[in-house]
């Protein structure tokens, strides 16, 4: 099972209530039925001038099977057009950063804008894409950490 849900209405008043409605946040969708990639749509708009930063907060969290993960990655147009960039290049969100208890598994998409150009996003502008992906382990894999926290939280 895998699906999209947004963040409790208590974690939106903690992080984007400021910036737009609860109704505001649409979960992901792909574009045409053989897209790989789950369009993250902007609750709000953004504007990132050149050289800037900013981390978007999506109103998303992703629950998947254990041996999934989500990619986030920068929209292809976003690249070639503004040369916007993920600052982490690909976000990686475990299975078990859902529902974790420092942030419901809330996402952030952290954007740079390393060309020239204004970079603008509408509210409901797509910002970034996720697409599920299965994970294989080494034979002699012995991981048995348990996640106690949000980004960050493995160190």
């Amino acid at each position: 099972m895998r699906k999209f849900e947004k963040i409790s209405e208590k974690e939106f008043e903690k992080v984007l209530k400021d910036k737009c409605s609860y109704s505001d946040i649409e979960l992901p969708r792909r574009s045409t039925k053989h897209s790989a990639g789950y369009d993250f749509i902007s609750p709000f708009a953004f504007e990132l001038q050149p050289g800037e930063i900013i981390k978007v907060p999506s109103g998303i969290k992703a629950d998947m099977n254990g041996d999934e993960f989500l990619a986030i990655l920068v929209r292809s147009s976003m690249g070639f057009k503004y040369n916007v960039r993920l600052c982490n290049q690909t976000g990686i969100i475990d299975s078990d950063y859902y529902n974790n208890p420092d942030n419901e598994g809330h996402i952030f998409v952290a954007l740079k804008n390393e060309g020239d150009k204004v970079f603008t996003c509408e509210k409901g502008g797509k910002y970034a894409q996720g697409i599920f992906q299965k994970y294989l382990l080494t034979d002699d894999d012995e991981a048995d950490g348990e996640r106690k926290g949000g980004i960050g939280s493995t160190n």
